[in-house]
């Protein structure tokens, strides 16, 4: 069973892959931070739908990379598939 005081920002989700919610303000910020940026590039989208778009998505994806990264670094546990209580 993992320390209740770890460094982790993220729980494991329960059913599935990957990272729940965020159980830090580390984590939170990060998704705020992640939300804040995806919200700027959308006002991209409505400068210019061909030039903003593709701008756009030249922040997005890399942006969205490192939230995952980092996510994956800073679970509880590891990232498997799982099958809620039953694991």
């Amino acid at each position: 069973m993992p320390a209740k005081h770890d460094d982790a920002w993220f729980l494991p989700k329960t059913f599935g892959y990957g990272a729940g919610w965020p159980i830090g303000w580390q984590g939170w910020a990060l998704v705020i931070g992640y939300l804040v940026i995806v919200g700027a590039c959308e006002r991209l989208l409505d400068w210019n739908t061909i030039v903003g778009g593709r701008v756009a998505f030249a922040i997005i994806a890399p942006v969205t990379l490192a939230l995952i990264l980092i996510a994956k670094v800073k679970t509880r546990g590891e990232w498997r598939w799982r099958w809620g209580n039953t694991d």
